[in-house]
């Protein structure tokens, strides 16, 4: 029978050879493909919106299930298409803890790459606003606006606590696809864990690239100051814990550190 997934084991060796793909990639081709991340989330950030804008005058549960089950389509993109995420690629720590490649190389890719993401975010905010998809004084963009300003809004322990949890689980969907050995597997592996932490109200600093901008492009009582300083800073440290040292660090000494083992005979065991 054919094998269709990886065991955790073989995900943790996966994604250090994927790792060791992405630290190899040109300058040029971490910008290109982080600007199509960026607008990839972005593009996922839009449906979530569009399908969310009226459901909360029904129910807010509904419109946050509603919400949440538009936005995946972003990461199904980055992971089956092609693209640089920066979130996703906190991932590489792994690889770095495994000297699989070196940290300059980890640091240089996700530098490129997240400035890529921003720019391919906002260019998608910018145009969505030009497009008349959201005319002044409509559901959708008292919506949209509604959605910047909560998140400039929340303390910076709040957000920070909230990416923390936030890219845990973005970085085990990745996990998962790449255990995934066929398209159908990765859509469900990006799906449900999406789903839940953007259902949860949890954090993403690319998708916050999207969200507030748009809100400032369609009349928001935002600065670009406060972005940055009440949202973006303290969500994408916040991102950085939860997806470059918490999941890599506890699967590197589960999967892929060599320990030494006694067994009742005195045999050491070195697994």
């Amino acid at each position: 029978m054919e094998k269709r997934m990886l065991t955790p084991k073989e995900i943790a060796q996966a994604i250090c050879d994927a790792g060791s793909v992405k630290a190899k990639l040109s300058v040029m081709q971490m910008l290109v493909l982080g600007i199509f991340a960026g607008a990839f989330i972005a593009f996922g950030s839009q449906g979530a919106i569009t399908i969310g804008q009226t459901l909360g005058k029904i129910d807010t549960g509904l419109q946050r299930f509603a919400f949440a089950a538009a936005f995946p389509v972003g990461l199904m993109l980055v992971v089956i298409c092609g693209a640089e995420l920066w979130t996703g690629n906190n991932l590489m720590t792994l690889g770095g803890l495994n000297g699989h490649y070196s940290w300059k190389h980890i640091a240089k890719n996700w530098f490129y790459v997240y400035i890529a993401n921003f720019i391919g975010s906002v260019l998608v905010a910018i145009m969505v606003a030009e497009s008349g998809l959201l005319p002044a004084d409509s559901d959708i963009a008292k919506y949209a606006i509604g959605i910047a300003t909560k998140k400039v809004q929340l303390t910076f322990s709040v957000a920070f606590m909230r990416a923390i949890l936030c890219n845990i689980i973005v970085v085990l969907a990745v996990w998962m696809a790449t255990g995934a050995k066929d398209i159908i597997s990765k859509i469900f592996a990006c799906w449900f864990p999406i789903m839940l932490f953007v259902m949860s109200g949890f954090e993403h600093s690319i998708a916050n690239m999207y969200f507030v901008p748009l809100g400032i492009f369609v009349g928001a009582d935002i600065t670009w100051g406060q972005f940055l300083i009440n949202n973006l800073i303290p969500v994408t440290i916040g991102n950085l814990i939860g997806g470059a040292v918490i999941v890599p660090l506890f699967y590197h000494i589960a999967y892929m550190k060599s320990t030494t083992v006694t067994i009742p005979a005195g045999t050491a065991v070195k697994k």
